[in-house]
């Protein structure tokens, strides 16, 4: 089945084409331009996950030096603390020192005071006895 078309239904599709031929390329043209801005939106997405993931793993690793650096100065600390520890236990012992030394003194100083009383006391009694003679 053959169809004929005369000159004039052609001339009318020519026309109906040529109405019609813009908005067919124009609406092509918006579905391949809505393709390529859904393909670039795409691609800026799995930019922007990479770029979360590499943000991610630099913070981890930022956290991971920063508890590094607390670990290291908590054993400084402790080893300062240790440090501290042992000069005031030689503190205690200089006081201990002086302690016993001040001790002795008084010891001392007890006996000088003995000595010094008895020689008074053997003073007062040669005067009285010297006085009582002559």
């Amino acid at each position: 089945m053959s169809m004929a078309l005369d000159e004039t239904e052609l001339e009318k599709i020519g026309e109906y084409v040529k109405e019609h031929l813009g908005q067919w390329i124009s609406s092509q043209s918006m579905e391949s331009t809505f393709n390529i801005y859904e393909i670039e939106m795409r691609d800026r997405m799995v930019r922007v996950e990479e770029g979360l993931k590499t943000q991610q793993e630099l913070m981890r690793q930022g956290f991971e030096q920063m508890e590094k650096r607390l670990e290291q100065m908590q054993h400084n600390m402790d080893k300062r603390f240790e440090q501290v520890d042992r000069r005031l236990e030689q503190v205690d012992k200089r006081f201990e020192q002086v302690d016993r030394r001040l001790e002795s003194f008084e010891g001392r100083f007890n006996r000088i005071t003995a000595i010094i009383t008895v020689g008074f006391a053997a003073i007062a009694v040669l005067m009285s006895v010297y006085q009582f003679l002559s």
